[in-house]
């Protein structure tokens, strides 16, 4: 099959289009014919070696952890799954080698769901490790209600844009930080913008003067540290970039987890109407490295997808 490699940790100039064997397919595991894979910070940040001390690696490696696809063939212990299913899995395990940016993957059936029906290809492929992300910390870190107000920062951003609309689906008053060329579309997905940068403090108390009940930080640094002048007392607060600085707010660190629980839930939302994936932009397969830079630049509204089968 192909699939993107990498043999070494580097730059984007690292990755490469080459024929890998197909995956061996464990007792609860199945193969499937990929369609498309999401580019996520933390696929360039493992390819780049930050990851080094907690992830082992092992070369030549194939990124990525998000999948849309349709199941080819099912281990001997799988129920839950038949040949021919379309599903979405966040594919991710303690050891990098056998990752998603390929024409098959054997993806644990821990992992998966089914894909939503009113989803495209690209747009299912955005949505596990994202939507997981943005679910587990509203959810179950910050457990947000009908009637909380929470603050989104990076609302506009691949975990950001499914945090909103998530907490909206809850019955949350919502808040997104995003610069203001989005903020005509957060306003669409029923979040209210504000601009971020100093004065936001000032800026989110002039919508909310009493303050937000939850606070939900993707970007870390100063975002994180206006928490205590917009937050009621006592609220909640969760991070997935800043696990010291959250944890001396009382908060919690959130580093998403496979949960095929949650992903359902996910794609029930996403079948509802409430959840839907903004792709910003689709690569083919052999053009991953050009995906990886995009993501790289940090200022996508959105998803971006690399598509690769058909």
């Amino acid at each position: 099959m192909k699939a993107i490699t990498y043999s070494t940790y580097g730059g984007a100039e690292v990755l490469e289009l080459t024929e890998r064997p197909t995956p061996k397919v464990g007792p609860d595991s199945v193969l499937v014919n990929v369609r498309a894979a999401s580019v996520n910070p933390v696929d360039w940040k493992i390819r780049a070696g930050y990851l080094d001390s907690v992830l082992d690696v092992f070369f030549p490696a194939i990124p990525g952890w998000d999948v849309a696809g349709v199941v080819e063939r099912t281990g001997p212990a799988v129920t839950e799954f038949a040949v021919g299913d379309e599903v979405v899995g966040y594919v991710r395990e303690d050891v990098l080698f056998n990752g998603t940016f390929a024409e098959q993957v054997a993806a644990p059936v821990r992992t998966l769901a089914r894909k939503p029906r009113n989803f495209s290809w690209a747009q299912a492929g955005g949505l596990p490790l994202a939507g997981l992300t943005a679910y587990q910390c509203l959810v179950h870190a910050l457990k947000v209600t009908d009637g909380d107000t929470v603050l989104v920062h990076a609302a506009a951003g691949g975990v950001g844009s499914l945090a909103g609309q998530i907490a909206v689906a809850l019955g949350a008053r919502v808040i997104g930080t995003a610069s203001e060329r989005n903020h005509e579309y957060l306003r669409g997905r029923g979040i209210e913008p504000v601009t971020y940068g100093d004065g936001l403090a000032a800026r989110v108390r002039e919508l909310v003067p009493e303050g937000v009940n939850a606070v939900l930080d993707l970007v870390g640094g100063d975002a994180l540290q206006t928490t205590p002048d917009v937050l009621v007392e006592p609220g909640r607060v969760a991070s997935i970039v800043d696990g010291e600085g959250v944890g001396k707010l009382g908060g919690h660190y959130v580093f998403v987890r496979p949960d095929a629980v949650d992903l359902a839930a996910l794609v029930d939302l996403a079948e509802a109407g409430k959840v839907t994936v903004e792709v910003a932009e689709t690569y083919p397969l052999a053009e991953a490295a050009a995906a990886h830079r995009s993501s790289e630049q940090g200022h996508t509204r959105g998803k971006i997808v690399v598509l690769v089968g058909g």
